[in-house]
């Protein structure tokens, strides 16, 4: 007795040559979403290393005169505002210099949350508050630096503080422990983390099929 007739094997070649091409689709499509992801993934971390790197160079303790030559002093403005508004503005003009890529940087955040996930883009909104602490410390500083008569040494003392703990944001290594710099350390450790692991191969077919298969021995 046959075990299989004819008709039988020729529907079972039908469903084994489906399967084949519905498992191909899909080992297609998610080598093709892989590719994506660490494409994306690569474009990410080079925008936050150049970030970081642009940072650095807006807290850079070294100013240059032309940096600041188109500050113009505003009708009765002291020369002590004037000057103190025109030394904090080195991060304006450096930061909108910039600005291009923090555009780039922030825009990336949605396709990156679409792809990877909302919970890995923590590292996006920690950059830009970092950037928000830096440009507000200067706001602050371009008054608290025109400030040069207190009633009392207390008052000055306290003034003092403020103009120590915002210029340790706004210039780079005015403090042995840099809060800036602290947080930049682990914003890319943070991108790193997740970037790397998509770069170095987890949504591709080949690891894929490899943590498929060491699921199944």
């Amino acid at each position: 007795m046959e075990w299989f007739d004819l008709d039988t094997v020729k529907s079972i070649s039908i469903i084994i040559t489906i399967w084949v091409a519905v498992y191909g689709i899909d080992a297609w499509r998610r080598e093709h979403v892989g590719k994506r992801q660490i494409e994306l993934a690569e474009d990410t971390l080079a925008l936050f290393y150049e970030a970081v790197d642009v940072i650095k160079h807006i807290r850079h303790p070294m100013s240059y005169a032309n940096e600041t030559d188109e500050i113009t002093q505003l009708t009765n403005e002291s020369n002590e505002q004037y000057e103190a508004r025109k030394s904090a503005s080195v991060v304006f003009v450096r930061y909108q210099k910039n600005q291009e890529l923090f555009n780039r940087l922030h825009a990336s955040r949605y396709r990156f949350m679409a792809q990877l996930g909302k919970e890995k883009a923590k590292p996006f909104d920690d950059i830009r508050a970092v950037t928000g602490k830096i440009i507000g410390s200067a706001r602050m500083l371009s008054k608290l630096w025109a400030r040069n008569h207190f009633r009392t040494d207390e008052r000055w003392e306290s003034h003092q503080k403020d103009v120590d703990k915002f210029e340790a944001i706004f210039w780079e290594g005015i403090s042995d422990e840099d809060p800036i710099n602290e947080q930049l350390d682990q914003i890319i450790i943070e991108i790193e983390k997740t970037c790397k692991v998509v770069i170095e191969g987890q949504g591709t077919l080949h690891s894929f099929l490899n943590m498929k298969m060491g699921k199944n021995s």
